[in-house]
């Protein structure tokens, strides 16, 4: 099967740079299969998994908060706001914000506040889909 190389960098740091099959990921014109040969394209990414199937027929898999996909022949780069290996994901923390965010939300206080602890709701809920789409990989 064909590959194509893959980079994901962070703002932090370099995550993955390698060959690959595939890239799974949710953009913002929805789900996203990147296999080689596909259409040269940019688009934004939604927090959430981003899985990479390489070419021993293992799987990576990443947390992203956001950011951008760029498709090239033979390539593709994610370039993201926040990006951390599944495995490294805290659940409890990331279950804290949820909570905090939700008990903002329900406060009402002002729309800035309300704004704010919805993005933070959202991050906190991609991750913790990502760390349940990490244990249901591993079963």
């Amino acid at each position: 099967m064909a590959n194509m190389q893959c980079e994901i960098v962070s703002a932090e740091q370099s995550l993955f740079s390698g060959s690959i099959q595939s890239l799974s990921v949710r953009g913002t014109i929805g789900e996203l299969g990147i296999t080689p040969g596909h259409a040269p394209l940019l688009t934004g990414i939604n927090p959430g998994a981003v899985t990479l199937h390489l070419e021993d027929g293992t799987e990576h898999i990443f947390y992203a908060s956001g950011g951008f996909l760029e498709v090239q022949p033979g390539f593709v780069t994610l370039l993201a706001d926040t990006a951390i290996r599944a495995e490294d994901l805290d659940e409890a923390q990331a279950e804290e914000a949820r909570a905090a965010a939700e008990r903002t939300m329900d406060d009402k206080n002002s729309e800035e506040d309300f704004v704010s602890a919805a993005t933070i709701m959202s991050e906190s809920l991609a991750q913790l889909r990502t760390l349940e789409e990490l244990r249901r990989r591993r079963r």
